[in-house]
């Protein structure tokens, strides 16, 4: 079977990205035949970093309309996600979509029923934390029981350090209007994946994000969220952009065990029996289960998981593998997010599933109150960012 031949929309820092993955000749069965971008500057400046025997387009209708292009990596500005996407669709053409999938939910969830009326076309996230060995061993050790019933889980994630001039390097960048959010949006669409790809989803949400917190910026530079399991079971989801040095640590605590992923490294405590039945029978007082730590066999690998999802993508057209990523589950870690904007704009619980119309109508009001930003556009060095 022939190569997939894909172009890539959007030729930003992320663009650049894909570009460089899919010339590197690691991934098998695509083939890079052009790029696409409404900015003639990045299209040049693509012309003169990969060669002009490329396709260019300055419209993604274009593409869609071109015969040879049997796919697209959509990495534009958050807004357009599923938009190009559903268009994409509904042309004919296979789609990997960068995060998150899109900035509210109720367009996502558009873009969801638009790949169920396509079931010959794949449609995927590019959720690349997902590949990660360590995040796909804490998902086995929760869901098989390993840690026991679900009692806690924390993420501290401020490792995200980005500079005023980071936010000055685009007009989109850290507006309502352009972006839709800031560290949510931008930086944690994998860890609020991962959260609940592993933990599952909570049942209700309260939080507080501060606006513009040391950058000038229009968008969330620091969040503290408190999440609600139905089963009891609590979690915290603590992020920023501007603190150095950064942490990034998981916690997953149940009724018989404790996972830490921290510093590369993943770590399992067990208790010889179970915290509920201990509680139950133990008459000493002071006191509590033994604890075992046991040595996982797992690699930590947080640098392969961009060309290991478009691998997946690819094979998934060619041979039908299943996809890792699939649309439909950019809907949960979005919901989140979302989830967290309106509790801190309302100031109060937020039931999952959101009231998708409440939360478009309170971002609605902040887009019409969003500053346009004159700014030189800058595609930065994305090396070890990702």
């Amino acid at each position: 079977m022939r190569n997939v031949k894909t172009v890539i929309i959007g030729v930003g820092n992320i663009g650049n990205l894909h570009a460089s993955n899919l010339l590197s000749e690691e991934i098998k069965g695509i083939e890079l035949v052009g790029f696409c971008d409404t900015n003639p500057l990045k299209l040049e400046a693509a012309k003169k970093k990969y060669g002009a025997d490329y396709h260019f387009y300055t419209q993604a209708e274009d593409v869609f309309a071109d015969e040879r292009v049997d796919a697209v990596i959509i990495a534009t500005p958050h807004y357009d996600h599923p938009v190009l996407a559903i268009a994409a669709l509904k042309a004919g053409k296979h789609a990997l979509v960068e995060k998150p999938a899109g900035v509210y939910t109720k367009k996502v969830r558009e873009m969801i029923e638009e790949a169920k009326r396509h079931p010959n076309l794949t449609l995927s996230l590019m959720y690349n934390q997902r590949m990660n060995p360590t995040y796909q061993k804490a998902k086995e050790l929760v869901e098989t029981g390993k840690i026991g019933e679900l009692r806690r889980t924390n993420w501290i994630i401020t490792n995200w350090y980005r500079s005023q001039s980071y936010y000055n390097s685009g007009g989109w960048r850290a507006t309502w209007a352009g972006e839709g959010g800031g560290v949510l949006l931008n930086q944690d669409p994998h860890q609020l994946d991962l959260w609940q790809w592993i933990c599952g989803m909570p049942e209700r949400i309260y939080s507080f994000a501060y606006y513009g917190k040391r950058r000038n910026v229009e968008v969330e530079t620091e969040v503290t969220a408190y999440a609600e399991y139905p089963n009891g079971a609590t979690g915290v989801f603590v992020t920023t952009t501007t603190e150095t040095p950064g942490t990034n640590r998981f916690e997953i605590v149940g009724s018989q065990g404790k996972i830490v992923i921290e510093e590369d490294q993943l770590k399992f405590w067990r208790t010889v029996m179970d915290e509920t039945e201990w509680n139950d029978t133990y008459q000493g007082g002071f006191g509590e289960p033994e604890v075992w730590e046991i040595k996982i066999p797992v690699v930590f690998d947080g640098q392969t998981g961009h060309k290991k999802v478009t691998q997946n993508f690819v094979n998934h057209i060619l041979y039908g593998e299943a996809l890792i990523s699939p649309a439909e589950d950019g809907i949960y870690g979005l919901s989140i997010s979302n989830a967290i904007h309106l509790s801190s704009w309302t100031e109060s619980w937020v039931t999952l599933p959101i009231d998708e119309d409440k939360f478009l109508e309170e971002l609605t009001k902040r887009v019409e109150g969003s500053k346009e930003k004159t700014v030189e556009e800058q595609v930065l060095d994305t090396d070890g960012t990702y």
